[in-house]
């Protein structure tokens, strides 16, 4: 069997490739992303993309500005008008920690302060009671709060986790993607996280 085909195997086998459904590949990958600001300096952290952004086709039934998170394919989409949505690599909750549902974005905050839940905080007592925003802050550049819930989608300050599966239940993203989904997305957007 060549490379290639056991690369595609491999590929379909992980769940990382997802070209049924709603969502389909473009035969062109990549983009001018050239005039996207992150509102970050050079002399930062550099914001890694693990998994280039990128549009693609899109037939579901979801209006344009619904946000649907695929934790199994490790990717969210913003549904735009004409068919069509971007597509990000994310990072989502670890086993024991996925969760599926319907929410809306309540909250967008630039440069989150991090106050960790009393539940991880039990888990984990090492962390620290409250952090500010900041480049070292877990919760990255900027982050989407769902309804009332303790989840967010928000940044990373380890783009190395991104197309992982290693949260505590919140969806991580480049600090460059949440910085450009923010920028497109409306406090009230529907969040559709399918397990």
């Amino acid at each position: 069997m060549r490379f290639d085909s056991l690369l595609r195997a491999g590929l379909i086998g992980a769940g990382l490739v997802f070209a049924s459904g709603a969502f389909a590949i473009p035969l062109t990958m990549g983009g001018d992303y050239s005039n996207v600001s992150t509102g970050m300096s050079y002399n930062e952290r550099p914001a890694a993309a693990a998994v280039p952004r990128e549009t693609v086709s899109y037939n579901g039934p979801f209006a344009p500005g619904t946000i649907v998170v695929s934790t199994g394919e490790r990717r969210l989409y913003l549904v735009l008008p004409d068919h069509q949505a971007l597509k990000y690599g994310i990072g989502v909750g670890r086993p024991g920690f996925t969760w599926g549902g319907v929410l809306r974005v309540s909250m967008k905050k630039e440069w989150p302060d991090w106050t960790p839940p009393a539940a991880m905080l039990k888990r984990r007592p090492d962390l620290p009671r409250h952090m500010k925003g900041g480049i070292e802050n877990p919760l990255g550049a900027r982050a989407l709060y769902l309804g009332s819930s303790e989840y967010r989608i928000h940044g990373s300050n380890e783009p190395d986790t991104i197309g992982q599966a290693v949260s505590s239940g919140c969806i991580r993203m480049t600090n460059a993607d949440v910085t450009d989904l923010y920028g497109r997305v409306a406090v009230g957007a529907k969040v559709i996280v399918q397990n």
